[in-house]
Parts: structure tokens; sequence; C-alpha cells
């Protein structure tokens, strides 16, 4: 897809289709009257007649009158005064979501009305929007059909209206989002493949692939390296499956090399290519979603590429468990008890809380090969869905200043979380008869246990993030099919940009 930036006013544009964001009950006088009056008043008719709606992300495709784009396409922002960056993003992918099934080569967004309203202006707004574009035009339909006559349209050119802009600034900002775009879909398309399509084999070699393409240092530790190495919570829950785990390893950057905050930081995310829950089997409701499990993995080895472009040699640490959580005759049994990597004896009360169990070891190996700073990303928990829904991702974090440093990434990202609290009072409820702590205990306050667990394998900085509501959409909404979210993808970028010389 090609980018360019209009400095002229948006009457003066040539696509096929011109999208107009429309903000609070719309005014016509100024830009937005002198649209309406050159589409022969279709924007004014439509809103009288009720087909356009300022409620956010309603569309609306209107006759262009004498403009020299083909279509205006007006997009509802709602109240200006809650536009976020979020929202920004999100409208733009609506307004090619919209377009699905239709010819349309050449897309135009006027970037104005949002950039008078975000307190970022004009680069952030172009940013945002070339994002949301990108993610917009996705679909996981696309996988493993050869046509989907109903996807969004492939954008040849994509030019963004932003009159008596500096357009080298814009480009630069556009082309920044343009990438984060391209991560987030390249981790959406690894999380909705099928179980039987990405094993964790499977899912090594598509992080090797990565690595080799933006030159990355990569490291496969395969089952039996793993074992000797003593990574025996990772082992017990890859061991029932056929297909044997791997701990993928992805460094950008020299071994141990700080960042410019003085951060060795590494991301780390799960990677359970399908959760069946093993020996305590889940029930067999949804689980066909379980090959969604790896969603934290996929994000994590797509960030690192999507560092690796944006800045080269960034220091950053990418650690990607990935297992098969299955029952067989070499699963890990409940009440089982293994030694951690820390040196921590674990009694496995419940093997579908594997997880935290695999993260465990991958932090604590991810501290050996130089780690200052950890952010962990996975679906661990129902209770995060169940307590937040799919809109919002629940965070500890350890100290708070780290914590803090996270969440300004994840404000520039425009992504949403909740903090939740690590209640050391709860910690007497984890303690084991036969080691050092169990994995899963009664149901009351298991969100928090779920975090004070993964606190034991960590001895640097620490946020845990949990998509388990927010990594896939059951249902499309305007602006995402549905499937993999792409979630926490940018704020990880954002995260590791900060320390980029």
């Amino acid at each position: 897809m090609q980018l360019r930036v209009a400095t002229d006013q948006p009457w003066d544009v040539r696509a096929d289709v011109l999208v107009v964001p429309v903000l609070d009950e719309p005014v016509f006088d100024g830009p937005l009257g002198e649209l309406d009056r050159r589409s022969s008043g279709e924007l004014r008719a439509l809103l009288e007649f009720g087909e356009l709606q300022t409620k956010r992300y309603a569309t609306a495709l209107v006759a262009s009158g004498d403009l020299p784009a083909g279509r205006l396409l007006a997009v509802g922002a709602g109240e200006a005064a809650k536009l976020d960056r979020e929202a920004v993003v999100r409208i733009a992918a609506s307004a090619e979501r919209r377009l699905g099934g239709r010819t349309v080569t050449s897309l135009a967004v006027w970037l104005n009305p949002l950039a008078e309203v975000l307190e970022d202006g004009i680069e952030a707004v172009a940013e945002l929007v070339a994002r949301g574009v990108v993610e917009g035009t996705y679909d996981p339909q696309e996988i493993y059909r050869e046509t989907v006559e109903t996807a969004p349209p492939k954008i040849d050119e994509l030019i963004l209206v932003a009159p008596d802009a500096d357009a080298g600034a814009v480009t630069r900002a556009a082309e920044r989002g343009v990438i984060v775009g391209e991560g987030a879909n390249i981790a959406r398309t690894l999380s909705n493949r099928a179980a039987n399509d990405v094993s964790p084999e499977v899912l090594a070699d598509e992080a090797t692939a990565l690595a080799n393409r933006h030159g990355l240092w990569i490291d496969v530790i395969d089952a039996q390296r793993a074992a000797e190495m003593g990574m025996g919570m990772f082992m017990a829950v890859g061991q029932g499956s056929d297909n044997r785990p791997r701990m993928i390893v992805m460094r950008s950057g020299g071994e141990g090399e700080r960042d410019a905050l003085d951060r060795h930081l590494a991301i780390v995310g799960k990677g359970v290519c399908f959760d069946s829950g093993g020996i305590s089997i889940k029930p067999s409701d949804r689980m066909e979603e379980m090959k969604m499990d790896k969603t934290g993995a996929c994000t994590v080895i797509s960030a690192i590429a999507t560092v690796a472009r944006l800045s080269p040699g960034t220091p950053l640490l990418a650690v990607a468990p990935a297992v098969e959580n299955m029952p067989g005759p070499h699963s890990t049994r409940p009440g089982d008890v293994v030694r951690a990597l820390n040196g921590k004896m674990v009694d496995i009360t419940n093997t579908d809380a594997e997880g935290r169990l695999i993260l465990g070891d991958a932090m604590t190996y991810a501290e050996r090969l130089g780690a200052t700073h950890l952010v962990d990303v996975a679906t661990l928990t129902g209770a995060v869905a169940r307590a937040f829904g799919h809109l919002v991702t629940g965070a500890f974090g350890t100290p708070q200043p780290w914590y803090e440093s996270v969440m300004e990434a994840a404000n520039r990202s425009g992504e949403k979380y909740w903090q939740i609290p690590l209640v050391d009072d709860y910690v007497p409820e984890m303690e084991s008869w036969y080691g050092d702590l169990i994995n899963a205990g009664t149901p009351e306050g298991s969100l928090v246990k779920s975090g004070l667990f993964l606190r034991e394998f960590r001895t640097v900085p620490w946020v845990h993030l949990d998509i388990g509501g927010s990594a896939y959409f059951r249902k499309a909404a305007p602006y995402a099919p549905r499937g993999a979210t792409g979630v926490t993808h940018a704020t990880l970028v954002e995260l590791a940009l900060a320390g980029a010389r």
C-alpha cells in the first residue's frame, strides 16, 4: 500500500472514497459546510433523514456530487470531549471495514476534524489513522479461504488529507502507524490459525522466519534441552502431547545490552497452541477457541519484529514458551510436584492452570539472559473476562513505578488496562503441604492469585497483562472481525521504543 499526504483541502482530493469523521452534532459551516455544499447537500440531507449518525463507528456512504472523490464515507466519531487515541484507531478501522466487498483502490481520510480535538495533534492522528486502516483491512476468513467476497478492500493508495500541515512529518508518523498495524495483523494471523496448523514446532518456525527477515538473534530450546536445563514447570505442561514443546527466545541488540533507559527489557508471551486443560479437562463448550491460548506468544514474537522494523538494534528480548496441553499417557496429573527453573517446588493441583507454569520458567530464563525488566502477556484466566469483559485488559505490576511506565506506553498506543492488586493476604492460601506453593486454589480471589503465583518467578520489575478477555472477539465489531484482536502489541512496541537510541 502506498502512502501519500495531501495538504490540499478535502474537496480537492481525488480518491475512490473520502472518509469524513463527524463529531458531536455537526454544524455545516466552514470546511464541513463546503464539503456538504459540493456534494449537493447530501451530508445534511442524510443527517436529517437519520441515515447519517454521530454515534461512534456509525457509517454512511454518501453520493459525492461535484467532488472529485467517487464517494463520501461519513463515520461517526462520537462526542468530541470523549475522543481518545483508541477511538481514532477504531474510527479509521471502521471506515475500512464499512467498505467490505466494495471495489476501492484509493482511500482518502480527512484528518483535521480529529486532529482539532485530540490533544496530540495532526501527527498523532496520522499515525493512529494509518494504523487503524491497516488493522481494518484484516479478515481472518482469508487465512484458509481462497476468496472472501465481503472482505475489506486491499487499498493500493492511502491518502491522508491534512491541509497546510508539514507533509514530511505527517508522512513519517503515518509510516510508523502502518508498520505497527502490520505487526498487529501478523500477531492476529498467528493467533487465529488452527491448532492442527500451528504446533509449538510450527510457531518456532514462524518465529525463525521473522527473525531471519528482520535480523534478530533466535534460539529454539527443544524438549530434551529444556528438561536438562531444569524447566520442570514448562515440561510438565508440554509432556502430554506428541507435539513436543519449544521455548522460543528472540533478541534484538546484543546479549544483555541495555537500552537508552538502562533496561534490558524482556517481553514474555504464553504460547499454549491448544489447551484442552490436560487431565483437568475443560468442558466441551467453546473448547475450539483454545487454539487462541497461544495469543500471548504470537504477540511478543510479532512485537519484537515490529520494533526491529522501526528501530533496528533496539535492545529487546522476547521469550515465548510454546506447548500443547493435552491428556495422554505422559501427561502431568493433579497432585504431581515439579521443580521450577528457579528451584521452587510446585504442587500442580489443576493441570488447566497451565499458563502460569510455562510463564514462570520463561520469566526465570529471561532473567538469566540478563533481563532487568519484565512484561508478560497471557490469556491466563477466565476471571479477567468476567471482571472486565472483552474491551479492557487486566494488569498486575510491581514495583508501581514500573507499572506506570508500562501504562505510559499503553496510553500512547491507545489501549485500555485496569490494575488489579497483588494482595499478600492471599499468599497463605497458595501454600502446599508437599511443595512451596500450589498452582491453583479456591475460586475466591483466583484472578489475584494468578498474579501472586507469577510474582514468585521474578526478581526484577515486572508487569503481567492478562488478555483472557481482550485477546479475541466472539462476534464482529464495527472496527474488527471475530477472532484475535492484536491487543497489547502496540503497547509492547511503544514500551520498547521508549528506550530506543
